[in-house]
């Protein structure tokens, strides 16, 4: 099995067992403005008729879309399961969903104005190869925008969750940890542009944003939780880890039993030359 094609097992057994798990994350993340990071993506593609969501999951970031002009709008996904709830959302009744590969998108050339990606386009493989296909069917002067993850803000819950996660993931067999997934270069802006700017794109413009996920330490951990990491570690490990994580920031928690917790992520944007 190539790696390629290991990364995409992992993902697909996970998001069987966790078709929502994006959205049940970060869908109830704020921004500053009080904006999620799927709203914050609509406003990159603001105009654009034609999109096409890569890694569309449950379909959240289609659905928003679907409120503003009237689109023709796109799915694709690995998962099956993942893609029929997006398919139970009535606004997108008249979307195209199709599962697939990014590396092997079955869309015409010239078929989009925008192709949006949601926290997916890092966990792709064979990354040269998504690119091109995204660069294929946009046309031109069409936009790339995604939402890559940025990590933890220092010393509050998401940060020390990570410690304790590193941890316990150290502790267990080789058979507990997840595959590395995704290209590196699609964590930072250097390296985006590296894929891109080959693909016919023009350099990326990318901003930080700082998403809130506090709330009362059960809302807290079912968002930090939900990380791919866990997927193989096993229910004692998993159980030792919320304990200590309930532990870790018990000093956190302020006198209306909120935990303070704040993830990054970065917005790139794109445009096909």
């Amino acid at each position: 099995m190539t790696i390629t094609a290991s990364q995409e097992a992992f993902l697909r057994a996970f998001h069987a067992e966790h078709p929502a798990v994006t959205a049940e994350t970060l869908g109830r993340g704020r921004a500053s403005d009080g904006r999620s990071s799927y709203e914050l993506l609509c406003d990159r593609v603001a105009g654009c008729r034609r999109v096409l969501d890569l890694g569309c999951g449950d379909g959240l970031l289609l659905e928003l879309l679907a409120q503003g002009d009237r689109r023709e709008l796109a799915g694709l996904d690995l998962s099956p399961q993942s893609l029929a709830l997006a398919r139970r959302r009535a606004a997108l009744s008249g979307a195209r969903l199709e599962e697939g590969r990014a590396q092997a998108l079955p869309f015409a050339t010239d078929s989009f104005d925008a192709c949006v990606s949601h926290m997916a386009l890092m966990l792709m493989g064979e990354i040269e190869q998504v690119v091109a296909e995204v660069a294929r069917v946009l046309s031109p002067g069409g936009v790339l925008a995604c939402v890559l993850g940025g990590g933890a803000f220092g010393g509050e819950a998401y940060d020390r969750f990570l410690g304790l996660l590193r941890e316990t993931i150290e502790e267990v067999s080789v058979s507990q940890r997840i595959p590395a997934l995704g290209d590196r270069r699609t964590r930072s802006r250097e390296g985006l542009d590296e894929v891109l700017v080959p693909a016919g794109f023009a350099a990326v413009d990318w901003e930080t944003v700082p998403i809130d996920l506090s709330g009362p330490v059960e809302q807290v951990w079912a968002a930090v939780s939900g990380l791919y990491d866990l997927g193989p570690l096993d229910g004692a490990a998993v159980g030792r880890l919320r304990d200590a994580f309930f532990a870790e920031v018990r000093d956190m928690t302020t006198s209306e039993g909120t935990i303070p917790c704040a993830f990054k992520v970065h917005i790139a944007t794109a445009r096909l030359r």
